[in-house]
């Protein structure tokens, strides 16, 4: 079961329940995986997301999760595409909802500086 104050995310495939959860280990596959120079260049990447991209991004989120998969297996997931994304972009901290549900990143769940120091 995903837990949501973690940052979970379910993604339900071929009759199997994966947990996707966007860790510090999965960003570092994600921008090694993109072959990025740093976090700051996700998002515009992901704005343009190719098949493979989102094979390497999902299979990051579902190793962070706790499963094993690498990005040819997710490829291969019998999920609908729309669901995918939905999933993915859920774990970056959006609500993966709406006709246009592409991945909008978020690094970390949260917004940056959003303390209650902040008058």
């Amino acid at each position: 079961m995903a837990n949501r104050a973690r940052g979970d995310v379910e993604l339900q495939a071929g009759g199997r329940v994966f947990r996707l959860r966007l860790t510090l280990g999965a960003l570092a596959e994600i921008e090694d995986g993109l072959a990025l120079d740093d976090l700051s260049q996700i998002e515009e990447r992901l704005k343009k997301l190719r098949a493979a991209d989102l094979a390497i991004v999902t299979a990051a989120l579902i190793r962070g999760g706790g499963h094993e998969m690498n990005p040819a297996e997710a490829l291969r997931l019998p999920v609908e595409l729309p669901e995918l994304v939905r999933a993915v972009t859920a774990a970056f901290g959006g609500n993966g909802e709406g006709a246009e549900a592409a991945p909008q990143p978020v690094p970390f769940p949260g917004q940056a500086g959003s303390s209650s120091a902040s008058a």
